[in-house]
């Protein structure tokens, strides 16, 4: 049987345009205001909130008194960055799209410093984790390290949620990868410097590196499976962290700013 009933037609409604999420690879206070100052980046775009926009004005005027290309800043809402970067990220209401830092390899940090008296680096063995990377990173400008070593294959960009726990280290500390962390270790090792590898189950404690040694590479590895054997072969010591408690280790970064302390004092 034939439907009688008549359907009122409503006029479709006008879709409304998405808006495009903002490109960004930093955010946050200390990791873009330091990035803005740093002349080897190149910046496209610095995105601020009104109120942030506030406290940034001596900031644009330090960049032009260095002679730094800046663009203007893009105020924009809290809103766009929580769409652009997720609601959960903190972003403390800036946000930026800048190039890349310059890439190095192991021998471009061991030339740098090569008239230097003191110089420690790190080099981390697969520790994948962009908030360990950032804080040991962090540590590592606090106490004076020369650079930090990573295999390129197992690294996390060296952009957002890194840079954002750096809290801006990523632009003082200079960072190599390589392919191969064992061959750059002998690298190291041909330059002078003593690679120490950091493991739960050496032997010695730094006490027991006797003098410390005034060229070092302290060798991390990632939390559980700790440093594979080859890397940890390749070096001259392999030291562990004396612990007081019942429990055998601690998180990596926190181990880092300890060792960091270690070496350098």
């Amino acid at each position: 049987m034939k439907n009688d009933k008549k359907f009122k037609k409503y006029p479709k409604k006008d879709k409304q345009p998405r808006t495009p999420k903002l490109k960004i690879n930093l955010f946050g206070q200390h990791a873009v205001r330091e990035a803005w100052m740093n002349p080897t980046r190149k910046f496209k775009k610095l995105y601020l909130t009104d109120k942030t926009a506030e406290g940034f004005e001596e900031l644009l005027h330090s960049a032009r008194k260095n002679g730094l290309d800046r663009p203007t800043p893009q105020i924009v809402t809290r809103a766009e960055l929580d769409k652009s970067l997720g609601g959960d990220t903190v972003h403390q209401g800036i946000a930026a799209l800048s190039s890349d830092l310059p890439e190095r390899n192991a021998l471009d940090l061991i030339i740098k410093h090569r008239e230097d008296e003191h110089s420690v680096f790190v080099l981390l063995d697969q520790v994948t984790d962009p908030h360990n990377v950032g804080a040991i990173m962090r540590s590592a400008v606090a106490f004076g390290l020369k650079g930090m070593v990573l295999q390129n294959r197992f690294t996390p960009p060296l952009e957002g949620t890194l840079a954002k726990v750096a809290c801006g280290g990523i632009e003082h500390l200079p960072v190599a990868q390589e392919v191969n962390l064992s061959r750059a270790i002998e690298t190291f090792k041909d330059h002078g410097y003593t690679c120490i590898a950091l493991d739960e189950r050496g032997e010695k404690t730094f006490k027991g590196l006797d003098p410390l040694p005034k060229k070092a590479v302290l060798v991390m590895g990632a939390e559980g499976p700790g440093l594979r054997p080859s890397v940890r072969d390749a070096c001259q010591e392999v030291v562990r962290l004396e612990m007081k408690g019942p429990l055998p280790s601690i998180n990596v970064s926190n181990a880092a700013a300890i060792s960091f302390y270690a070496l350098t004092n």
